[in-house]
């Protein structure tokens, strides 16, 4: 059963993370159909922008805490094959937050060319709280946005971010009503799909030039800490206390 739906109207691809039971937390369905949406809209002349988004009230929980450790179909192309689809993607990508995001779901946002978020929706990097770091680039992405202290905040801290605060840091370019929220992003991606495909991937390619060997590079790094973390003593202390809904014992 597909866990990402896709629709394109008038040049605008809309991917739309369909997990709404489990808060569109990620699995390896997730990443992998995620991928392949991505990789299929930069080959299809008929997309001009892609815009990300999430079905029910959540964007993405992040990672599935719940299906750590079980038997789960092997990944095709990982979390880091869908980053870096979404790094080469040459096309106007924007994430469109419709709801809480944490973890991938917050620092996903810096990969977007433009993020929206929905006024009443939070945001979180929770890393250090489940004993392990950060991820999708945003070691590189929130220091550049943000300013190095609130990164270092936000990716250090675990604690809640609201949608007008993710404004003034730079994580997004504007907050909307929850009611009218993807409207008004689907606005701002008509603005760009009624402009030429050359010009968009031109502009953004010029844009991407100084950074896209850094960000990938960032991608590989923090995926290396990521596995010396993952299944570490405060990771494990982390999910058991998570599953068993108590507070975590790091002493």
């Amino acid at each position: 059963m597909a866990v990402v739906k896709t629709e394109t109207k008038e040049f605008v691809h809309v991917i739309t993370m369909d997990r709404a039971e489990a808060l569109n937390a990620f699995n390896n369905d997730m990443m992998d159909e995620l991928c392949e949406a991505f990789l299929a809209a930069t080959i299809n002349d008929q997309v001009r922008v892609v815009v990300l988004t999430g079905a029910g009230r959540a964007f993405s929980a992040g990672a599935d805490l719940k299906a750590m450790g079980t038997v789960t179909t092997p990944a095709r192309h990982g979390l880091n094959g869908l980053l870096n689809a979404i790094i080469d993607c040459p096309k106007p990508v924007i994430m469109a937050a419709n709801g809480l995001g944490a973890g991938i779901g917050t620092t996903i946002l810096g990969l977007g060319d433009l993020s929206f978020v929905a006024q009443d929706a939070r945001f979180r990097c929770p890393f250090s709280a489940l004993g392990l770091t950060a991820e999708a680039g945003s070691t590189f992405t929130f220091p550049r946005l943000m300013g190095y202290q609130r990164a270092a905040w936000v990716l250090l801290s675990s604690e809640w971010l609201t949608a007008a605060e993710c404004v003034e840091f730079g994580l997004a370019m504007a907050s909307f009503p929850t009611e009218v929220f993807m409207s008004e992003v689907m606005s701002k991606a008509a603005t760009l799909a009624a402009l030429p495909l050359e010009s968009l991937m031109q502009t953004k390619a010029l844009l991407m030039a100084p950074r896209r060997a850094a960000l990938k590079q960032a991608v590989i790094e923090e995926g290396e800490g990521l596995a010396r973390l993952s299944g570490g003593p405060a990771n494990r202390e982390a999910i058991a206390a998570f599953l068993e809904k108590r507070a975590p014992d790091f002493s």
